[in-house]
């Protein structure tokens, strides 16, 4: 038999150390083009609820459109616990990962085959059925490709969380231009916006990475993924009966919850994004480059462009690292990190603001663009250090049986995270950007130092 041969019939983590399995590159385009249906429609939806009907859209006021979205975005993040339960126990994660894909794509062409609330309706509550299947599977596969002690579990999930953020970059710059420009048609002085394309589009971008994943998945994933690992085993009587969690297994469950509830604070914190520094940049930062002001929806883009650009650099030094006699650093401190680089990004903002005020009728001194692209770097690169190697993690320690439900469990952190970030952007119409920045950026910063000291403690309890 050929070495060739050989190679193929190994366990993709025993395979040469230095390279990542090619089953990760085919997670990378499945989750990518997913992401790239995900975000488009996020792009747009707001702005087909809120445009009349005659303009394409549904004719809905700001606050209804928002109501509708937060709940969207919010229970988008919690439907994984759900999905992650019923894969765990029923489905197995190929095929709940393929059923998402499914319902996602659907959902999708609900929304762009009927301009009406009951298809709007209709065709979200598939989208957040299908995420929920979906989200918590892939991310578990991911780790499934690597061994328990295997170095490079960290770095293949920075590599991958790269195709979350060019899908996330790409989508709005395109579907946005064929839904506000390519079909848009203007009809005495009326413009009619092609959003419902806009929706065909991230349908498509669905079922290809779908056509993509089902291909090339008994290639390069072999058996990962097929069969639930939650499911009851049965005794010689032929009794279904669950195992009950070891000591050590309730250790490590726990080591997910107290992370997760550091996480909820750092997104609440990432999320000003979507919200208060979207208006601070709107109102208060100098956009204009030679005599051309800078959309204030393409800064949107500037944390997945960071992402990609740095995401590299990233997984290399996860790599270089647990190459060094003192070994890679332990996963509690690089997320303790990442909350420290968030609050340092907020210290950019709270130089602005010192600088420009926080009365949007009276701003006498715009301030530099790069405090905020300063501001997203430091958020980005925050990020790296704590969403990635957080999905490792989950993955690595999480008991097989309940590996998906916990996924869940930690993304849903992110579904109270984006609840609390819309709470506390509401405080920059009482306080002042000043206050709410700096209150934000102090409290990133302590939790960071804190889970810093519980680091060894949390390393212990998961070893």
């Amino acid at each position: 038999m050929s070495a060739t041969t050989d190679e193929q019939h190994l366990p993709l983590h025993s395979k040469k150390k230095e390279k990542h399995p090619p089953g990760l590159y085919l997670l990378f385009l499945t989750e990518m083009w997913e992401r790239f249906s995900y975000y488009g429609m996020r792009a747009i939806l707001v702005l087909y609820l809120t445009k009349s009907l005659i303009e394409g859209g549904l004719g809905m006021n700001n606050k209804t459109a928002m109501l509708i979205y937060g709940i969207f975005t919010g229970t988008v993040y919690f439907m994984p616990l759900l999905g992650g339960y019923l894969s765990d126990r029923f489905l197995g994660r190929r095929l709940a990962i393929t059923l998402g894909g499914i319902t996602m794509a659907i959902g999708n062409f609900v929304l762009f085959s009927n301009q009406s609330e009951t298809f709007l309706y209709l065709g979200l509550a598939l989208l957040i059925i299908g995420n929920g299947f979906f989200k918590p599977n892939i991310s578990t596969l991911v780790g499934e490709l690597y061994g328990d002690n295997d170095p490079r579990r960290d770095a293949a999930f920075t590599i991958f969380y790269m195709g979350i953020n060019i899908g996330a970059f790409f989508s709005p710059l395109i579907i946005g231009y064929i839904s506000e420009d390519l079909l848009a048609q203007t009809v005495n002085g009326i413009t009619e916006y092609g959003y419902r394309y806009g929706f065909l589009v991230s349908s498509i971008g669905m079922i290809i990475g779908q056509i993509i994943f089902n291909l090339l998945g008994n290639r390069y994933l072999g058996d990962i993924g097929k069969k639930p690992v939650g499911a009851p085993s049965k005794d010689e009587a032929g009794n279904k009966h669950t195992a009950p969690l070891t000591k050590k297994e309730k250790q490590r469950t726990a080591v997910i919850f107290i992370l997760a509830a550091f996480v909820v604070f750092f997104w609440a914190g990432f999320e000003q994004a979507g919200a208060s520094l979207t208006l601070y940049t709107e109102k208060f930062i100098d956009r204009e480059i030679f005599g051309w002001t800078i959309p204030v929806s393409w800064f949107q883009s500037v944390n997945p462009a960071f992402i990609v650009l740095l995401a590299p650099l990233v997984s290399a030094l996860w790599l270089k690292l647990s190459k060094s006699k003192r070994g890679d650093l332990p996963v509690p401190t690089k997320m303790a990190m990442g909350m420290i680089l968030l609050g340092l990004g907020f210290g950019f903002l709270i130089i602005a603001t010192l600088q420009t005020g926080s009365d949007p009728d009276h701003v006498v001194h715009k301030a530099n663009l790069m405090f905020i692209i300063m501001t997203y770097l430091f958020h980005t690169l925050g990020e790296l250090f704590l969403s990635p190697v957080g999905l490792s993690l989950v993955s690595r320690i999480a008991p097989v049986k309940l590996a998906s439900l916990l996924m869940g469990v930690w993304l849903t952190s992110s579904g109270f995270a984006n609840y609390l970030a819309g709470y506390l952007g509401t405080f920059t119409q009482s306080l002042g950007y000043l206050e709410v920045f700096a209150l934000i950026g102090g409290v990133a910063t302590v939790l960071g130092l804190i889970l810093l000291t519980l680091s060894k403690k949390l390393v212990k309890m998961m070893d």
